[in-house]
């Protein structure tokens, strides 16, 4: 069987699902590939008539409101032990350097960290834990929840799936390897441009750090 014709018979629920859960779990506070899950889905829904995209997106906001606020009411109830717990445990993501870095971020930012931390892949995974171990007030939390969930989430799927239905024809051309490499593709690039994202950050960063002069 080709994969174009296996793809073909994998219940669109079953996508649905799956977005919906890896997100939420991503934004509860577990490390996990939520981009990258909803960057293929979304690009499957283009070559696929049987997912929706609409389907998909709104799947892929519940699973980021949803898991958001159920991040925030555990790191409300768990306060600073659990940042160390999970520094113990995730130590590349939940380090003494990356939580100071998040920590300063919401000081500075307020619930606007909670927005457009749903577009930063790390503070994606430390917004609903950290607000809530910071006792910022629910309903501030709530607002920049919802919106940074449907518009990223939303967003994402509708901008995916566009450059897919357009790229839709030139895959047709080719054979399942095509279908492939146009995912591995795309996934590739959004992963370049996170690294390049990040690293520029990186560089603003050590460039606002104040300059100590030591003195023999």
């Amino acid at each position: 069987m080709h994969i174009q014709e296996w793809l073909e018979t994998v219940p669109a629920v079953s996508v649905y699902l799956l977005v919906g859960v890896v997100i939420g779990l991503e934004s509860v506070g577990i490390p996990l590939p939520g981009e990258i899950v909803l960057v293929s889905a979304a690009i499957l829904a283009a070559t696929q008539d049987h997912i929706n995209p609409v389907v998909l997106g709104a799947c892929a906001s519940a699973g980021a409101i949803v898991g958001d606020s159920i991040g925030y009411l555990i790191g409300r109830k768990g306060g600073q032990p659990l940042l160390q717990w999970a520094g113990r445990k995730f130590p590349k993501h939940f380090g003494p350097d990356h939580v100071a870095m998040a920590e300063a971020k919401f000081d500075k930012w307020g619930m606007w960290a909670v927005f457009f931390g749903r577009f930063i892949a790390l503070l994606r995974i430390f917004a609903g834990p950290l607000a809530g171990v910071l006792k910022m007030p629910y309903w501030k939390f709530l607002i920049a929840n919802v919106l940074g969930g449907i518009i990223w989430a939303g967003g994402t799927t509708a901008l995916i799936y566009s450059v897919g239905m357009v790229a839709e024809s030139w895959l047709k051309r080719f054979s399942s390897l095509g279908l492939v490499a146009a995912v591995l593709f795309g996934i590739g690039s959004f992963l370049l441009m996170k690294y390049r994202a990040k690293k520029a950050a990186a560089a603003r960063e050590e460039a606002e750090a104040p300059v100590t002069a030591s003195v023999d």
